[in-house]
């Protein structure tokens, strides 16, 4: 999958998944919803019901910055299987300006951002690396086995 398919298809995406890892280096997994913007991946702590207001994602951050992110596409027709994954360095948007632009990508995305604008923290990811898989990149070729 080329760069250009890379973008598009994480850029189309409704969903992905976010993995931090803990001081103990225990992975955390969570699903997020997100928007991309050039070679920086936001997503907000939203209004969805959660346990808690001090999320595992945010602290695992503050304590270690690498994260990856995996977006994917599933199908019964197992010839459209893909994925790509995103890994970088995130933080906690602090500054206002960033923050407001974040919200307004993520509102342009989502519908229910617009309906409830997200009130907690916001995630920026710095993206390092993107690889991608997909089953149609190995259409017409033979296992070698």
């Amino acid at each position: 999958m080329n760069e250009s398919e890379l973008r598009r298809r994480v850029a189309e995406a409704r969903v992905a998944r976010l993995a931090t890892v803990d001081e103990k280096g225990h992975p955390h997994l969570v699903p997020i919803c997100f928007a991309l913007d050039g070679d920086t991946l936001y997503s907000a702590v939203d209004r969805k019901p959660k346990r808690t207001a001090e999320l595992r994602r945010l602290e695992n951050v503050r304590g270690n910055p690498w994260v990856s992110v995996l977006v994917d596409g599933y199908d019964e027709d197992w010839s459209r299987l893909w994925w790509v994954r995103l890994d970088g360095l995130a933080q906690i948007v602090a500054d206002e300006l960033e923050r407001a632009r974040a919200l307004g990508l993520l509102q342009a995305k989502y519908e229910q951002y617009r309906a409830e604008p997200p009130e907690g923290p916001v995630l920026a990811v710095a993206v390092e690396r993107r690889r991608g898989w997909s089953a149609s990149d190995l259409a017409g070729q033979r296992d070698p086995a």
